[in-house]
């Protein structure tokens, strides 16, 4: 039986991606950063879980001879845009020198595993229009150029060292579990806040009107593995729905399912340094060469968000 090594798998991406592949014949194993909590749900017991800290060269080495992993799904990385100004460091060790780690592990330890490393549609140059692989990029804080340059290492052990690496460049992606530091489990948690009495009947927003392109984070984690099975190594794929929303749209339709009347208030420090206009992807690549194509609508996707945060500020 296949070993699938997910890291990253008490994340949110990684959770999911637990969910979907406990489904398949493999033998699962999940590292966490030290100190992380499990995902809701799950009790440590299930499957294997290893704390591994993706920072420390020789604890990843170990970690990664140790598990000897068919398939690898690299989930673990610092994953905020807004965020990465105030960590810069952080996010650029994370994401670059723990993925470069982890790829260096599989090579010592002569092995050559798929390992999907997801990247972000934050590497592309602003456009008005949906935007291809193919478009130029221009990152433009420090968790784009991190992503960028994950992707580099990810395409050099591809093409370098025969390591088949299959590369992402997901666009924003939503669902239960996200952190709430995020625009729309930020609204959710707050309408399930005010709900519960635990919060006055405002809800604190920031820019409404950028748009972005949306999808479930379980369709994104059937895309993870749909690359890895049928994906061509070391070449980008944008992970994508093909429509954008604007923030207000999503927030009109979490209030739409509010059981109590909320005002909106806008809250300036909300805003993100360079937030572009609109972030829209191209995903004709992977649906023409891997045949995969988002399938839950969002309007499932927020109501499960809501009810997400309903049962988590209800316990």
């Amino acid at each position: 039986m296949r070993t699938v090594l997910v890291t990253g798998a008490a994340g949110f991406v990684g959770s999911h991606l637990l969910d979907l592949l406990e489904r398949d014949a493999v033998d699962l194993v999940a590292w966490r950063r030290p100190g992380d909590p499990l995902p809701p749900g799950r009790t440590g017991e299930e499957l294997p879980w290893m704390n591994v800290d993706l920072l420390d060269r020789a604890a990843v080495d170990q970690a990664m001879a140790k598990v000897h992993p068919h398939v690898v799904y690299h989930c673990a990385g610092a994953a905020h845009v807004g965020q990465s100004w105030d960590r810069t460091r952080e996010t650029l060790a994370v994401n670059v020198l723990g993925t470069h780690h982890l790829l260096e592990a599989a090579r010592r330890a002569g092995l050559a595993p798929p390992i999907l490393i997801p990247g972000s549609a934050y590497v592309y140059g602003p456009s008005d229009r949906a935007i291809g692989e193919d478009h130029p990029l221009q990152p433009a804080s420090p968790y784009a150029l991190s992503k960028l340059a994950q992707e580099m290492l990810g395409a050099r052990a591809a093409h370098d060292d025969g390591i088949p690496a299959l590369l992402t460049r997901s666009f924003n992606h939503v669902g239960p579990r996200q952190d709430p530091s995020f625009s729309s489990s930020s609204f959710a948690r707050q309408i399930a806040m005010i709900e519960a009495g635990r919060a006055e009947p405002v809800l604190k927003v920031g820019n409404l009107e950028a748009r972005r392109d949306l999808t479930d984070v379980r369709d994104t984690a059937r895309a993870y593995r749909a690359l890895v099975e049928r994906g061509r190594p070391g070449v980008p794929y944008n992970v994508c729905s093909g429509h954008a929303y604007t923030l207000r749209e999503v927030l009109d339709r979490l209030l739409a399912g509010a059981r109590i009347s909320i005002r909106v208030e806008v809250d300036p420090s909300r805003y993100r340094p360079n937030d572009m206009p609109l972030i829209l992807g191209d995903p004709r690549r992977i649906s023409e060469e891997v045949g995969w194509h988002p399938e839950i609508p969002m309007e499932r996707t927020l109501a499960d968000l809501l009810e997400y945060w309903r049962s988590v500020v209800g316990r």
